[in-house]
This record gives C-alpha cells, structure tokens and sequence, in this order.
C-alpha cells in the first residue's frame, strides 16, 4: 500500500504554504482596497525570485548538461515575474478567478492526502471538514457572482481557512507518514551464519588391518 503524499513529502512544505496563506489572507481580509495589487506584487516577487535562484543553480550544474533546460525555465520565471510586477492592475483583475483554482487544487489535493492518512491512521471525519470548505469555496470564487470589494473579502476568509486548514492537515500528514514507514519498513535480515564443515562430522569405530 502507497501513500498519497503529493505536496507533502517535504517538511516544511506544508507549513510553508500555510504560513503564505495565512499572511495573505489576513492582508486581503484586513485591507480589501488595495490588496488584490498587493498580492499580485507578492506572487511576482516569489516567481521573480525562483527563477533568480534557478538561474544560478543553473550555472552551478552546467558541468551535468542541466544549463540549457534550466536557464530556459529561469528566463520563462523571470519574465513572468517582471510582466507581474510592472502591470499589477491589469493582473489583479483576474486575480480571484487564479485564488479560486488554487483553492480548489490545494484543497482536493489536501482531501486525497487525508483519504490516504485514513488507511494507515485514525481520522474522523472532522479532519475533512476545512478541506471540503475550502474546495468548495474555491469552486465558488471560479464563478465570481458578487462586487469585487465582497469577492476579496470572501477569497481573503477563504485563504486563512485554507492556512488552518493546511497546518492541521500538514500535522496529521506527518503523524501518517510516520507510521507508514514505521510499519511498512522492511525487517532487518538476520545475518546468515555461516555453515561449520566439520558440525555434522561423527566418530566412528574402525579396526586397524594388519598388513601381511
């Protein structure tokens, strides 16, 4: 039996994510006016600075024939993030349709994990409500039905539910995790010992002949 360990195979990954998440979505909630602006600006950041460090990782690995794949996705990065930061605006319009994908995609993601938890640990079904939540909020910011002042409000709520959410799932994900490989660790193999030639060797009585 496999676990479903997709987006949490890291430490630090998942709490990672959930502090982001938190600090976004506490920015929107608090400061709905402007934040849609600001938190394009924070994605560019973050896309601007994976594709820096992937260039230099880049260079690092040239001697291995890396270079051109990864200059290539480092140039896609970068690019990227300056488009973002020079027309933030113009970005922000689409911004929640993007919040609402990522939420749906986090959160499947987060009850598939759960799911797999399930078979090697205990969770009730309390453990899938946030999840559930946060999917079906991000399927609901896709569509996009009210005002924009009330649509970041209610991606901003959505986003700090998805950080809780993300913490007690990363928690019990490595509680799991644990006890996978607790459990499904191969036995260590005795030494062999090696057979003695001369166990199964018995006395026996003999007669000396004679020679004529």
């Amino acid at each position: 039996m496999k676990m479903f360990t997709f987006g949490y195979g890291s430490r630090i990954s998942g709490p990672l994510r959930a502090l982001i998440a938190l600090a976004i979505g506490i920015m929107m909630v608090l400061r709905p006016d402007n934040a849609l602006t600001t938190v394009v600006k924070v994605i560019a950041a973050f896309i601007l600075a994976s594709g820096v460090v992937s260039l230099i990782v880049g260079l690092k690995e040239k001697k291995n024939g890396s270079l051109p794949l990864m200059s290539f996705n480092a140039l896609v990065d970068i690019i990227i993030g300056i488009v973002l930061f020079s027309a933030p605006g113009f970005v922000a319009k689409f911004i929640i349709y993007l919040i609402g994908f990522v939420l749906l995609g986090f959160g499947i993601m987060q009850i598939l994990a759960l799911f797999s938890a399930k078979r090697v640990m205990g969770l009730g079904l309390g453990a899938f409500i946030l999840p559930t939540v946060v999917t079906l909020v991000g399927g609901f910011l896709i569509f996009n039905p009210f005002a924009e002042s009330v649509m970041v409000m209610i991606a901003g709520a959505a986003i700090i539910v998805y950080g809780a959410s993300e913490l007690l799932s990363s928690w019990k994900m490595k509680k799991a995790i644990d006890e996978y490989e607790i459990h499904q660790a191969p036995a260590q193999e005795q030494p062999v010992q090696q057979e003695n030639p001369l166990e199964n060797v018995k006395d026996v009585e003999y007669e000396k002949v004679d020679e004529q």
